[in-house]
């Protein structure tokens, strides 16, 4: 039976050999929604970078720019790191390509390149998830984007919830990590949005008056969609 792991942030990641492994990249708060979200909506790739720059070199070639720091978008760019931005058609996104870079996600799926298989996460896509990895039936590690190589508890619910989701057909129960993100997910899941009011980043969103987003990436099976990472683009 595959092992089922979680590392609460890229800063562990030294502590984890993704060689033969799938790894689960999630940064619920807001890129990986973001990014699933962009991909359902008929973007046809993205390109996560480091650096704002490299968004600006990208949209010489025709890329959408989308960039954040601290929860905030960028001057200069055409999207920043709401799910909505692909949602309420102020940009046309459909058949474009996009460029993103953000405070902690597109840092994470840089860092998990040395997986057999990288995907994309989140609560909107959990199923088509799920059922991604019982097909590659190869061991799993979600990898927490966390905020700036800290915990954060949106990224750790969604891998209690994908732990569930997967229990009868994959071996959760020798990480004291998945054990302990099992237990946050089985207190949040009656109201996960309620529960999350107390974290430290839902706080700093209702701060920018992002209260929607957080409503909006905890809907669970929105897309059937399964983005993976690799040779440099986010693809389905």
């Amino acid at each position: 039976m595959p092992s089922f792991d979680i590392c609460f942030s890229p800063e562990l990641l030294p502590l984890y050999n993704l060689r033969g492994r799938v790894a689960v990249v999630v940064d619920i708060l807001r890129a990986t929604s973001s990014i699933v979200t962009a991909l359902a909506q008929g973007v046809t790739h993205l390109v996560p970078v480091s650096e704002v720059a490299d968004c600006q070199a990208l949209a010489l070639q025709g890329y959408l720019t989308a960039a954040e720091r601290d929860g905030r978008q960028l001057e200069g760019v055409d999207l920043g790191n709401s799910p909505f931005g692909y949602l309420d058609g102020v940009v046309a996104v459909r058949g474009r390509s996009v460029a993103i870079t953000t405070t902690n996600g597109t840092r994470a799926l840089h860092l998990s390149q040395a997986a057999d298989a990288v995907v994309v996460g989140a609560f909107l896509n959990l199923g088509a998830v799920a059922n991604f990895l019982r097909e590659q039936q190869k061991d799993v590690v979600v990898v927490c984007a966390g905020w700036k190589g800290n915990f954060c508890l949106e990224d750790t619910l969604f891998g209690g919830a994908l732990a569930q989701q997967l229990a009868a057909d994959f071996n959760t129960t020798d990480s004291d990590a998945t054990l302990a993100a099992l237990d946050l997910w089985q207190a949040a899941a009656p109201d996960v949005a309620g529960y999350l009011l107390k974290s430290s980043h839902v706080r700093r969103l209702n701060s920018l008056e992002s209260h929607k987003d957080m409503e909006f990436c905890v809907r669970q099976n929105e897309y059937d969609v399964v983005p993976l990472y690799q040779g440099g683009q986010i693809t389905l």
